[in-house]
């Protein structure tokens, strides 16, 4: 420091501030350089460090620059009440801090888990026939895809009821499914491309599915033994008709079964 003070670049530096803080606090008042040099440039004095000292301490405790003023500008202002006030928008802060972190770890746990229930609420809420590794399964088959994300993006609000609910949508689509082939109804059929249609609604609760990412999995319901047997023992033939049903949709609406992509 000279003999009559700081320039503006070193006080800057040694407060851990920048010259375009410094200079706006000259400029609303809060703290104005004592001196000038000859040159006209900002001079720093011990007294003008201090106050800067006391300005950047009440700033990181998160008061605002009119408050910081008033604590240091005001004779005899309750500086107490004033830290209170702030510790009341801190503690706010904290609580909402402490939702988001919530909500972080949930989403963590989506991502990673698929499905946030405990091994007991799955099989309550999806059934005897539920085997609690298949979340883990699809993880690693298909967790590097936007549709895991948006299912586990899902997932990660979703209650014990909420599942249940979903639950019941796919169970009614299932029945639904069933009696059209009891009764009949030949892939094709305006019923059932309306059922087909049901089918999407419903399976895009767990992620948005498109009229082709449905077709692979009409096939899929049909190829693979598991998702054939779960079909097949609600109707005899339902995960054939499924798909047929599917195909038969989509080429009414303009898409090659054989070209279909999954998008």
């Amino acid at each position: 420091m000279s003999e009559q003070g700081m320039p503006v670049g070193e006080t800057a530096a040694r407060l851990g501030l920048t010259v375009r803080t410094l200079h706006h606090w000259d400029e609303i008042g809060l703290a104005r350089p004592a001196a000038r040099s000859s040159a006209g440039y900002r001079l720093y004095t011990d007294e003008d460090l201090e106050r800067l000292r006391r300005i950047v301490v009440y700033r990181e405790l998160g008061l605002d620059l009119d408050a910081i003023r008033a604590v240091i500008d005001e004779p005899g202002g309750d500086v107490a009440a004033q830290l209170r006030v702030q510790r009341t928008h801190v503690s706010q802060r904290i609580a909402q801090l402490q939702i988001v972190d919530d909500d972080l770890e949930r989403m963590i746990a989506a991502q990673e888990r698929g499905i946030l229930l405990s091994e007991d609420e799955q099989h309550e809420t999806f059934g005897p026939g539920w085997d609690t590794s298949w979340p883990a399964e699809a993880r690693d088959a298909y967790g590097g895809s936007p549709q895991w994300q948006q299912y586990a993006e899902r997932s990660a609000s979703r209650s014990v009821d909420d599942w249940a609910e979903v639950t019941r949508a796919v169970s009614a689509v299932d029945a639904e499914l069933a009696d059209a082939v009891a009764s009949g109804v030949e892939p094709g059929d305006a019923l059932a491309d309306a059922l087909v249609e049901r089918h999407r609604t419903v399976f895009s609760q767990y992620f948005p599915l498109t009229r082709q990412m449905q077709v692979h999995l009409g096939r899929m319901y049909a190829a693979d033994p598991r998702f054939a047997a779960h079909y097949d023992a609600i109707r005899p033939g339902l995960a054939m008709w499924l798909r047929d049903a599917i195909e038969a949709s989509a080429r009414a609406h303009g898409i090659d079964p054989d070209t279909a992509r999954w998008e």
